[in-house]
Parts: structure tokens; sequence; C-alpha cells
């Protein structure tokens, strides 16, 4: 085996750094902003929350979790590493207003998220989602629409049913890819409902991100 050594060729004796994928480790030059010429490692991923964590399992959110709590969830991959980089809420019911969860009255308990490492630990990122404010509040109130009264609010989200949309950006929080989900285990990201909420008119959430190619 030839041990060979990339430096740098202005005098600074500086090497190139291999990493423990044998990948060398570069950063990007901002007067080059197109792509680099390698092959494509990464692939779009979008999924709903599902009772089961597949694509095909119930995303529908509006469950009663008063007695036994119900999760949906997005699941690792068999063979991809994963992150999640936002996830995408929708509340909607009739007259809906901040302090209500949709237009019924604030949960008692509130709805969980949950980023679930099974025997390493579990993080609550929101222990307590009890309103629709929460909601918007954990997703730091974006997006901005709307004003006064409104503020927030879409109309005719579901039928003529106003709703919420709040955006969580997951890369503000865990900068710059959101969170990982290792290929191979059971990481996944929950979000357990723990009320009857099965009297608002919407609530659903989508996970989107990128895998990278094994």
């Amino acid at each position: 085996m030839i041990d060979i050594h990339i430096k740098d060729g202005g005098g600074s004796k500086r090497s190139a750094l291999v990493l423990d994928d044998q990948s060398l480790y570069v950063t990007p030059n901002n007067n080059v902003p197109a792509p680099g010429v390698e092959s494509q490692k990464i692939i779009i991923f979008r999924q709903y929350f599902t009772d089961d964590g597949t694509k095909t399992g119930s995303n529908d959110m509006r469950v009663n979790g008063s007695t036994t709590n119900v999760d949906f969830w997005i699941p690792s991959s068999v063979d991809r590493d994963r992150y999640i980089t936002s996830i995408s809420f929708e509340v909607a019911d009739q007259s809906a207003t901040l302090d209500k969860f949709g237009a019924i009255t604030a949960l008692t308990n509130g709805c969980q998220l949950l980023y679930d490492r099974p025997g390493v630990e579990t993080i609550e990122i929101d222990d307590a989602i009890k309103s629709n404010w929460d909601l918007i509040r954990l997703c730091q109130g974006n997006p901005p629409i709307g004003s006064a009264a409104d503020a927030f609010r879409a109309n005719n989200v579901v039928g003529n049913a106003e709703g919420y949309i709040p955006f969580f950006d997951l890369k503000v929080i865990l900068p710059p890819y959101g969170i990982k989900l290792d290929a191979g285990t059971t990481d996944k990201i929950i979000m357990r409902i723990r009320d009857d909420i099965t009297g608002i008119d919407a609530f659903d959430a989508i996970a989107f991100g990128f895998e990278r190619l094994p």
C-alpha cells in the first residue's frame, strides 16, 4: 500500500482530511455556486405521519387517545440514513381560534412530539401541544400569515373550515440537516395523541427531508 498525502500547494503544508467512511472532507466554495460533478448521493423524502409508520397507513390524526395514547410516526429506513428537515402540520375546524385546538376546548393532556431512539433515549421536542397556539409557537410562528383575529389562520383549508398550517423547520434547531434517523435502527419521530380530538375537521402532519443512498 502506498501512503499518499494531499497537501496545500500554497506552502502551508496543510493536508486533506479523510473521514472514517473513507470519504474526503471538503467544504463548499462560495465562489462556485454550482454543485460538484460527483454522482448524486441523496434523494428526496416525503411522508405523512401514519399510525403504522408506513406510507399506506392512516394519516388521519383525529383519534381518541384519552384512554390509550395513539402514536403516528415517521420511521427510520432499513438501509438509508434518513434526515427529517421539516414538518408541515395542518389543523382545521370551523371557527378555529388560537386558544383552542381546532375549534374544541384546549386539550387536557396535549399532544407530544418525540424523537425516539429505543434503548438510547426519548427526547421530548414538545411535551404538551394543547392549543393551536402551542403548535404555532413550536413552529416559531412560521408562516406568519394573516393579522389580528386571523393571525396565522388560513380560510377554507378543509371545505369552509379555517385552518392553521404551521411549518416546523428542524434545520433551525438542528443545523444543517435536521433530525437524523439512522439506517437499520428503530429510530422514529412520533406525534403522540393523548386526548379525544375526533371532533375537529382535520389534523395531520407531513415530514420532508432526504435520504442518503448507501
